[in-house]
């Protein structure tokens, strides 16, 4: 199910697709996409993929600016209506994600889950889930894993076809994509009371 709408969504996406990797090119001048590698279902690493929201700038020593400094208007814009995620679509292809689950987060975060918030990796991890129709970045790092775990527990195509409808809604609303005062979700740094 996941493939064959993934693969529906991504011919009647396909204008938009090369639209915004041409815009991407011409903004960023050069590659319009952004790869990093990810765990999924049982931690297993996969190279996520998405449209670039941020340039490259550095500062004299060689380093990146902060997050917040390099993301573009035209990726806040990307962002705002989620349209960052496209290229994610074959991800869900290639089986590395699904369409609903958690979120892929960084490989760092591994070891400072706690067993609970481990379980996320327990199913594959989705463009969209039920902590993303919760809140997305406007709730704190525990809250999200509790949606995450939750998910795990109760996984079912009905609560699948309502994400997607929450997701829908909350796409064209905009709401829960910026976090409260920053611009990019601060990192996760460990739960203090497991």
């Amino acid at each position: 199910m996941d493939i064959l709408v993934s693969l529906i969504l991504l011919i009647f996406l396909f204008p938009i697709f090369l639209v915004l990797m041409i815009l991407l090119f011409c903004d960023l001048r050069g590659n319009p996409f952004f790869s990093q590698m990810r765990p999924g279902k049982n931690t297993k690493l996969f190279a996520l993929l998405k449209f670039r929201t941020m340039n490259n700038k550095k500062d004299a020593a060689g380093n990146l600016f902060p997050d917040s400094e390099r993301l573009t208007l035209f990726g806040r814009v990307l962002r705002r209506f989620s349209l960052d995620e496209i290229p994610q679509l074959f991800n869900v292809i290639l089986g590395d994600m699904s369409l609903i689950g958690p979120r892929p987060l960084l490989p760092e975060y591994l070891p400072l889950y706690t067993t609970r918030q481990a379980r996320r990796h327990e199913v594959l991890p989705g463009i969209t889930g039920w902590a993303q129709v919760n809140g997305r970045n406007q709730i704190s790092w525990q809250s999200k894993f509790e949606y995450d775990c939750w998910y795990v527990d109760h996984i079912c195509f009905k609560m699948d076809l309502k994400i997607i409808y929450l997701t829908v809604k909350k796409v064209i609303s905009g709401d829960g994509v910026k976090a409260s005062k920053v611009v990019i979700m601060e990192k996760f740094t460990g739960t203090t009371n497991t």
